[in-house]
């Protein structure tokens, strides 16, 4: 009765009926332990306590001790470990292996290897268990050497071992590896499922090896919601939205998670306006956004200017009640100030707990950006004063303000220009030419040649048709004075066929924004947002109220 899903009903028999059994009491916990309430498995475990006429067995603590790892009760699970000592059960590999499950899921992984180390006789659950503990801690290095002692012991691995291990081979991005674990499947003679193949298509995509994923999909005879998303994840991050955007369509069903990932590629590839609109076809289907969507949502306005929408993102979070996390916050923050809200930003800024040097950075970006150039300088030695370790974007942030207020003098006795030099080199991944280029228009404002040759000359080889390299290069040589390096820079960018990029603008009015090229030619001019729409009774939770 209890896997029918009649869950209570079953609850109901057990505390009515005399002369149950302990299977029966069994069968209603693990009912419980699956469902969307696996709390009452602890409550149903009380009451078998409480009638005190059967004996909990190693049945019963396997099916306790998982629910302990799924609601992260660490301190529950040592009661109950407490309850299996009592009765003498501490020798059982059920009863071990589920230990072992519940401390890797509450982040006892130090104790949980212990328990392991400690095994008699360790069967495939025990090592499975373990490594997916180390992989989910991301101890990749151990997990492997684990899944390489479970070899020597000649365990044979199966389909939950693999999702392990791939998933290593993921996170640290090692292609070659994945492609062996790959090989050993199909050497194997290992079933591809769905879960397996989905785990692959995942590495192949973070490993950045599309094609790989995308044939693996294809084969796919079954698939699941993740497998969709991970291509139209795949394709997003590679820029391949028009591809992304026919997988998307193609999904039999959706959940929030492939919205989001589209949501989150047109953001990537400065598509904010695409952004915003798939996000009103999502609330057309009545699919409900979660933080991620938020996120994205604030960082498309924050690359538009689009205030207006921006304050609509943040009422539609009040309104819906979503947790304002950090991650929410800081994004809250950097649209407020970027888009020139500043007292707003500030305020936003003032009411997150757990600030982090991101949140700390985007206000400070912000207030240089908009000529708040002492607060910002302010703010960065306050945020050094608590203990946050800037990053290159902040101290860019600050030579953005120092430029602004023209205090060069300070900005060079800070050493900002050397530090953020520095800090940009020891990056953990390659500076994209955003970074770079900031730091070239530092080097312009406070006259530092020698930085800007070494920061152009990184730049060039990023993209050597990006005219506003060649124009901050040869601008930065003529208020040096020299003249004839700036004649090289000109000539260079002619004999390259590279073009001044004509200006833009963008205006938001009345929550529609409007997109000027200067070019000379008929204006360019793009509008979101229907007056239909709000005939319809759907302006209100689609686009901000003018």
């Amino acid at each position: 009765m209890s896997e029918s899903g009649n869950l209570d009903y079953c609850h109901l028999i057990l505390s009515k009926t005399y002369n149950t059994n302990l299977f029966s009491w069994n069968l209603g916990m693990r009912g419980y332990s699956e469902s969307k309430n696996p709390e009452k498995a602890i409550f149903l475990y009380k009451e078998l306590l409480q009638c005190g006429e059967l004996r909990p067995d190693n049945y019963t603590y396997p099916l306790l001790l998982k629910t302990c790892g799924q609601l992260n009760a660490i301190s529950l699970g040592y009661s109950i470990l407490g309850h299996v000592l009592c009765l003498g059960l501490d020798s059982d590999a059920y009863i071990h292996n589920a230990t072992i499950h519940m401390l890797v899921f509450c982040g006892e992984l130090g104790f949980a290897r212990k328990v392991f180390d400690s095994c008699f006789a360790r069967d495939l659950v025990s090592w499975n268990s373990i490594i997916n503990g180390y992989v989910r801690c991301g101890k990749f290095k151990e997990g492997l050497k684990l899944f390489r002692e479970m070899r020597m012991k000649e365990v044979r691995p199966d389909e939950v071992t693999l999702i392990s291990m791939v998933s290593c081979c993921s996170q640290m991005e090692d292609l070659i590896l994945g492609r062996l674990f790959h090989q050993y499947i199909e050497e194997n003679g290992l079933k591809l499922t769905v879960p397996l193949c989905n785990s692959l298509m995942d590495m192949y995509v973070k490993c950045g090896c599309l094609e790989s994923a995308k044939i693996l999909f294809n084969k796919m005879s079954k698939r699941s919601i993740v497998s969709w998303t991970t291509m139209v994840m795949g394709y997003a991050k590679f820029g391949l939205l028009n591809s992304a955007r026919r997988v998307f369509d193609e999904m039999p069903e959706k959940d929030v998670v492939p919205w989001n990932a589209l949501i989150t590629g047109y953001v990537q590839s400065k598509q904010g306006k695409a952004a915003l609109a798939l996000f009103y076809e999502m609330q057309d289907v009545n699919v409900k956004p979660d933080e991620v969507t938020m996120v994205s949502l604030l960082s498309a306005c924050t690359q538009l200017g689009a205030l207006e929408i921006g304050k609509w993102v943040h009422h539609y979070i009040e309104k819906h009640k979503f947790s304002i996390n950090v991650a929410l916050g800081t994004a809250l923050v950097d649209m407020y100030a970027k888009c020139g809200n500043i007292t707003k930003a500030r305020q936003v800024f003032r009411e997150i707990s757990g600030r982090n040097s991101l949140t700390w950075t985007a206000l400070i970006g912000g207030l240089a950006l908009h000529g708040h150039a002492h607060e910002a300088i302010s703010h960065y030695y306050e945020m050094i004063d608590i203990g946050l370790v800037p990053d290159e974007i902040t101290y860019l942030g600050v030579l953005s303000a120092c430029c602004h207020a023209g205090l060069v003098d300070e900005g060079r006795r800070a050493g900002f220009l050397d530090e953020a030099e520095k800090l940009i080199k020891s990056m953990p991944t390659e500076p994209d030419a955003v970074v770079w280029g900031a730091l070239l228009f530092a080097c312009k404002s406070y006259g530092s040649v020698a930085i800007g040759e070494r920061v152009a000359k990184k730049l060039l080889l990023l993209d050597p048709s990006d005219s506003a390299i060649y124009v901050l290069l040869a601008n930065l040589y003529r208020e040096a004075e020299m003249w004839e390096k700036a004649k090289e820079v000109r000539k260079m960018m002619r004999d390259r066929g590279v073009e001044k990029t004509p200006g833009c603008s963008l205006i938001e009015v009345n929550g529609e924004w409007n997109e000027w090229e200067d070019d000379r030619t008929e204006a360019s001019l793009c509008c979101y947002g229907s007056a239909q729409r709000r005939k319809e009774g759907k302006a209100a939770d689609i686009l901000p109220v003018p």
